[in-house]
């Protein structure tokens, strides 16, 4: 029998694409927007879903939005590592989440997956990957995005203990075709256009978006109530992923290391003689401090208990710089 699914945030990168491989089914897809939200992700497939009108802000605009849903897929939220406070956070990803969970309660959802980030499992000491038992400490950090992502798992356990059924996923670095926001791939355009002179002394997990949508689909299907599964890929540093970049998109390597308190110093300078000389607005303190460590998760639970595939990090880094270069986005 058909289901009727809800999801929010269907309009972003990862939620896109995760409509896309729900639409390709037979049941009857649901999502959530705002009245001036960009439709451009989902302009071939409006024909097979149904959009929703309201805001996960809005707390009353989900009551009907719930309304006959079986399941939910919570991936709306709000990305933000610049180093300026930004409320926005708050609301969206903690009190959003919040009243997505609580209508899903009211109206009698069977089952919600929740799409958190591995911020929320926390930082590497050393280099060994952290998995999903491993307690949050990226408090250590001052990045008001780790924050709500945290506070958003402590809303569901609160959510599960009134009796909802919800299981959270925490994807890791996303890449891929599709990136229209150039969430993780303004690395790649800033690589391909020489605005990256240094690379920073961490690493990152890094994970291709279809694989990620798959694995939310599977985690709605196979994964256990109240359980959090990392989903990640290749454990690599950033001076290997940005070689993969560069080797890909055909430019000269980004060759010198920077140090963080090296990069304080430069940064300094730079905003004193008012000038950033081309270089990526990706450099700004708080995203330097986050690279500046080493993110690296430990995927296997996903794998076996939710049957996730592996792939090179390779292929998702090609396959988004092509989807770029086919449409003069570079």
């Amino acid at each position: 029998m058909n289901k009727k699914i809800l999801v929010t945030g269907g309009t972003g990168f990862i939620g896109s694409r995760l409509v896309h491989k729900l639409a390709a089914t037979a049941d009857d897809i649901h999502v959530l927007v705002r009245k001036n939200s960009d439709l451009v992700s989902l302009k071939d497939i409006l024909d097979r879903i149904t959009l929703v009108y309201g805001d996960v802000t809005n707390r009353h605009s989900l009551d009907s939005a719930m309304n006959g849903m079986e399941l939910v897929y919570h991936s709306a939220g709000l990305t933000y590592m610049g180093d300026k406070r930004n409320p926005l956070l708050q609301a969206i990803n903690v009190d959003g989440a919040r009243n997505v969970l609580e209508a899903a309660l009211e109206a009698g959802v069977r089952r919600v997956v929740h799409v958190s980030s591995i911020t929320a499992v926390g930082i590497c000491d050393g280099k060994k990957p952290l998995d999903e038992s491993s307690p949050w400490n990226f408090d250590r950090i001052n990045l008001e995005y780790a924050r709500t992502k945290h506070q958003s798992e402590l809303a569901v356990a609160s959510a599960i203990k009134k009796g909802l059924d919800c299981v959270i996923v925490n994807p890791a670095y996303v890449f891929g075709a599709g990136d229209i926001n150039f969430n993780a791939g303004r690395l790649i355009k800033d690589i391909y256009n020489r605005k990256i002179p240094f690379y920073p002394l961490g690493g990152v997990c890094v994970i291709d978006v279809e694989i990620v949508a798959e694995t939310i689909i599977a985690a709605m299907e196979k994964g256990k109530t109240g359980e959090r599964y990392i989903i990640g890929g290749d454990n690599v540093s950033y001076k290997e992923l940005m070689e993969t970049i560069s080797s890909v998109a055909g430019v000269p390597k980004v060759v010198f290391p920077l140090p963080f308190w090296m990069a304080k110093v430069l940064k300094s300078i730079l905003d004193m003689i008012k000038t950033r000389n081309g270089i990526s607005k990706l450099f700004n303190l708080s995203m330097y401090r986050i690279a500046s460590e080493n993110l690296f998760y430990d995927s296997s639970k996903a794998a076996r208990e939710l049957g996730m595939r592996h792939e090179s990090h390779l292929n998702s880094i090609r396959s988004a710089f092509d989807w770029y270069r086919e449409r003069d986005m570079l």
